[in-house]
């Protein structure tokens, strides 16, 4: 049977797929950032994931705001990189996994969660930025990928609690594939950050690090933190934090903490980075 035996969690800054596009990750201003994922490069490397069940949120690349799914699951074989505004990212497309996203939207949406099942739709930085600092500029993903986008853009978003159940449903659908498969489920995007207002630029490392701890100790407690906390304490792009309590509620209770990295500035956020493993 398909086992989930790991959770990513990453910022999925734009700028940061910019910086490795061209060339700039050696430069002064983001060596450090990177250096926070060479842990992580040789950690996914003895990994091996099958598939990577990514959850991000979608930009306007697929989505626009004449529809704007709360929840949308990538069911095609293939998504190529969206174009942004500058062209599409130069990184390989991704291979999907239709038989295995099919079955994960059954098993949820049985169980009362209403996923929007997507049949074709390029991918955004929110996804391929993830996947560049996890495997930097490989030929290929060595991994196949399954999109799961969640809107965080226009209210009202999903809250925490549903997020953190909607990871719980997850996990349970693909424990039920009948195929050897090694999964890890990522949450990106966040950490504490606003883009504009009279806010814009606004970093919380006491309630990111708080965020942190609290994924480890207090994940229930966490996931029942109302929309206002969000925006008031981690900015109006802070709500993104909500993506990553699906990926939290995909493990097991308890899992291991094996790598943990923060970081300011990335651009104009917090970046924010966290691998979980679940016990053996």
């Amino acid at each position: 049977m398909a086992r989930i035996t790991a959770g990513v969690f990453t910022s999925h800054i734009p700028a940061v797929g910019a910086a490795i596009d061209l060339g700039k990750t050696a430069e002064p201003y983001w060596a450090p950032m990177f250096k926070g994922y060479e842990f992580s490069k040789q950690w996914i490397a003895r990994a091996k994931p099958d598939v990577i069940f990514l959850v991000y949120n979608d930009h306007a690349s697929a989505f626009s705001l004449d529809l704007i799914p709360t929840f949308a699951i990538g069911c095609a074989d293939r998504f190529q990189p969206a174009d942004e505004g500058w062209g599409p990212r130069k990184v390989p497309e991704v291979i999907g996994h239709p038989e295995l996203a099919a079955h994960i939207a059954q098993s949820v949406i049985l169980d009362e969660f209403d996923l929007t099942i997507v049949n074709r739709m390029d991918v955004d930085h929110g996804l391929t930025v993830p996947l560049s600092l996890m495997f930097g500029q490989p030929e290929a993903w060595p991994c196949r990928v399954i999109p799961f986008a969640v809107n965080v853009v226009q209210y009202p978003p999903p809250t925490g609690h549903r997020c953190f159940q909607l990871g719980r449903a997850i996990r349970k659908a693909i424990e039920l594939f009948d195929e050897d498969l090694n999964v890890q489920v990522w949450g990106t995007g966040g950490m504490s950050h606003q883009l504009q207002g009279p806010r814009a630029g606004l970093i919380n490392k006491a309630f990111d690090t708080a965020f942190f701890d609290r994924m480890l100790s207090d994940p229930e407690g966490l996931a029942r933190m109302p929309h206002i906390d969000y925006v008031r304490e981690a900015g109006s792009e802070g709500i993104e934090l909500v993506m990553w309590l699906v990926g939290l509620g995909a493990l097991k209770a308890a899992p291991r903490q094996v790598h943990r990295f923060y970081h300011v500035p990335g651009s104009n956020t917090a970046v924010g980075h966290l691998i979980l493993e679940n016990k053996k």
